[in-house]
């Protein structure tokens, strides 16, 4: 399981010399105060380390490369008590390569009208002290999250535990591995993009291993594991008697345990944190991966179909930023429509694949023809997707940029039974209707692939694409196709700059 409490963000406080032993005992009194407070908040999902309030250069330069350095510190938050220089955080500022949130807040909430004197406006200048640290964050054109107000306030909490959540996935991406097993999908553009430049602006490595790499190690694993294995699908799905021991079908769900282990087995070794197939190439396999992909990707890894590594990445990541939260991420594809002018939907699919962290109720394990790739009959869980607010997210290799796209929807109930499609299945109502977003995704390039989200938001991935450096947009209540297309227009000329 991914555990958030293992990463830090350092909470580093901006004062000066100017003010005096007695007021910068009081700074680091509050800045304690607060930063303890930050950590203790249920929402907030890391540990949030409260450094010594640094006077200048020297102190704010060693803080940040010490936080550069450390292997679990994900992120600093900045705030400024009193008035901080900001000439002193330049050399520091142009160091710092762990992401940033600029907390504009102060110690006490209301001013206290009665009794407030100079003592007091000395210490608490927040309010034009987080103006000059701002004012050198944005001349430097340096990336970053502002979030004003009460550290006690819920609201501010909660914008702080985006953040962190966004922190920690891009974190995860930097020296992560994705194993890619044969190529892309034949003549597929979408799914395919630049592995290099990717490594150069996200951090992750993706190479590709032949299918027989990963057949040689499916082949090592022993038959007491396997058996092992089955027991543990059978105890936790619903399992028909023919896939049993003995049953008619037994074999495809003793084969999906082999592949299962095996490719445990593979990422372990290799160190990996998701892979992506393609059923064009699997030679020396006897069915497609199913429910290994399904439970390895519930376990954390990222996955996608036809050689979709960016896909991979992006589903690794949402798994790690929605790490605790109620609700699932998932390897997710927009397959085919309901025009039913009254009841608009999408149904979300994929051949096999979709993780059940999205399942409604128990998952059902399955072993029916596919229909692709000239396989044997693949074993798969089967399982209807709660309704509730979701997104779509897709990243896309724009050929001078990248671009994460996300819709937000409105995941539903299924309407009707659906006795003859053996998979995992959705619906939804992208936002804000049917065809605004699907004519929206269409103008931003969106892939037919995408990560799917029952408990990330457009906060988090804004934060994640800001820390990320690349374009960010965003379809949902209130997009109009007029508004959307200038808003792609003006980017592909600030992006041509």
């Amino acid at each position: 399981m991914i555990d958030l409490k293992t990463f830090e963000v350092w909470f580093i406080t901006g004062s000066q010399h100017l003010y005096g032993e007695e007021t910068l005992k009081l700074v680091a009194e509050h800045a304690q105060q607060i930063a303890a407070g930050i950590d203790g908040a249920a929402n907030i999902p890391v540990r949030i380390v409260y450094q010594p309030v640094v006077k200048s250069t020297e102190e704010i330069y060693a803080t940040l490369q010490a936080a550069n350095t450390t292997e679990n510190c994900i992120g600093i938050i900045a705030w400024m008590h009193t008035f901080s220089p900001a000439k002193m955080w330049i050399r520091g500022l142009s160091i710092l390569k762990k992401p940033m949130l600029h907390l504009h807040t102060q110690f006490n909430r209301d001013i206290p009208w009665s009794s407030i004197d100079m003592d007091f406006m000395n210490l608490n200048q927040s309010a034009h002290g987080d103006r000059e640290f701002g004012f050198m964050v944005s001349r430097m054109r340096m990336n970053r999250k502002v979030v004003v107000g009460h550290w006690q306030d819920p609201e501010t909490l909660g914008q702080m535990a985006a953040w962190t959540r966004a922190a920690a996935g891009w974190h995860d991406w930097q020296g992560a591995k994705f194993a890619r097993f044969g190529d892309n999908m034949r003549f597929v553009a979408v799914t395919d993009g630049d592995k290099v430049e990717a490594e150069l602006k996200f951090g992750f490595a993706v190479n590709t291993y032949g299918i027989g790499d990963l057949v040689a190690v499916i082949n090592t694993v022993n038959d007491t594991d396997i058996k092992t294995l089955i027991n543990e699908y059978e105890a936790n799905y619903t399992i028909a008697a023919e896939l049993k021991k003995g049953g008619s079908k037994h074999s495809s769900v003793y084969e999906a345990a082999k592949i299962e282990l095996g490719l445990r087995k593979f990422l372990t070794n290799g160190g990996f944190k998701g892979f992506t197939d393609t059923f064009e190439d699997l030679h020396g396999m006897i069915q497609l991966p199913g429910i290994a992909a399904q439970r390895l990707m519930a376990d954390g890894y990222g996955f996608a179909g036809e050689g979709d590594w960016k896909t991979t990445a992006l589903v690794r990541a949402f798994k790690v930023m929605g790490a605790g939260l109620p609700g699932g991420n998932a390897f997710m594809e927009d397959y085919t429509y309901h025009f039913d002018p009254n009841n608009s939907l999408v149904l979300g699919s994929h051949m096999l694949e979709v993780d059940a962290s999205l399942a409604s109720g128990k998952a059902s394990l399955e072993v029916h023809p596919l229909g692709i790739g000239g396989k044997a009959d693949p074993a798969r869980l089967v399982f209807n997707v709660a309704g509730g607010p979701a997104l779509n997210a897709s990243l896309i290799d724009m050929g001078n940029r990248f671009r994460l796209l996300i819709n937000e929807v409105e995941a539903v109930e299924p309407v009707a039974d659906l006795p003859n499609l053996p998979v995992a299945r959705v619906l939804w109502k992208p936002l804000p209707d049917m065809k605004t977003g699907c004519a929206a995704w269409i103008y931003g390039g969106g892939a037919h692939h995408t990560a799917y989200s029952q408990n990330l938001t457009a906060e988090h991935l804004q934060d994640f694409a800001d820390m990320a450096g690349i374009e960010f947009l965003r379809i949902g209540e209130g997009t109009t196709i007029p508004q959307f297309r200038n808003e792609l227009l003006w980017n592909e000329v600030a992006y041509k700059l």
